[in-house]
This record gives C-alpha cells, sequence and structure tokens, in this order.
C-alpha cells in the first residue's frame, strides 16, 4: 500500500498506542508518516503535531540531534500557517535539546531564545 492511500488519523493511533507502551521508536515512525499524509491533505495543524510528537520520541530516546530538527521543522510548519502558540511549544522543547547536547550557550541557542522571548511577549499582548 503507498502512503498517499493511507488513512493519516489511523496512522496517528497507531503512534500514539506505541507511544504510550513505550516504543518510541515505532512511534516517532508512525509521527513521521501520519504527519507526512496530513501535510499532503492541507492539515497543517496536525502535520506540525505529528512533526512535534516525533520530536518527543526522539528526545525521550536521547536522539537529540534527530529531535532538533523535527522541532525545527514542527515550528515552521506552525508558525507558516498562524499556529504561533503550538511553534512556540516546538521552540522550547528545541531548546531543551540543545541544553541536553550541552550547547545551551551557544549562538543558536542564544538567538533561540531570545526568539522565544518575542514570541511569548507578542503573544501576551494579543491577549489583551
Amino acid at each position: 500500500m503507498t502512503v498517499e492511500k493511507e488513512d493519516p488519523i489511523k496512522i496517528h493511533k497507531q503512534g500514539n498506542m506505541r507511544y504510550d507502551m513505550g516504543n518510541y521508536k515505532e512511534a516517532g515512525e508512525k509521527f513521521l508518516i501520519a504527519s507526512k499524509l496530513y501535510e499532503k491533505k492541507g492539515n497543517y495543524f496536525d502535520a506540525s503535531n505529528m512533526m512535534f510528537k516525533a520530536g518527543e520520541c526522539s528526545f525521550l530516546m536521547e536522539d537529540y540531534k534527530t529531535a532538533v530538527d523535527l522541532f525545527k521543522n514542527s515550528s515552521e510548519v506552525a508558525f507558516s500557517k498562524g499556529f504561533d502558540r503550538f511553534g512556540v511549544s516546538a521552540l522550547e522543547y528545541l531548546f531543551d535539546c540543545y541544553k541536553a547536547l550541552k550547547k545551551e550557550k551557544s549562538n543558536d541557542a542564544k538567538k533561540l531564545k531570545k526568539r522565544i522571548k518575542e514570541i511569548k511577549k507578542k503573544l501576551a499582548a494579543q491577549l489583551f
């Protein structure tokens, strides 16, 4: 069966089930497939969410380098479609990856921390 014909909701649920069982490798694989399928259907929130969940799986497996890429991609999709609150969550997890990699003092991490602060300030201003 080709990926295009598969149901993203079914694969999403399979990923959740594996995640709940602690099988993060298989869960992450399912989440990545679901992300691509959701994106093809124009469901960018769930595409970003599934990328985020795949990042969580990599983080939990201590594969921080992969998690960095996944959280970056998740945030890019989220911000491009106006899901700023979700995007900032991905950036916060990205910063956690930098900390785990002992790179929280790197230029990338410093820029990221500043960006997170600016976005949170902007979001807080929107509440009033």
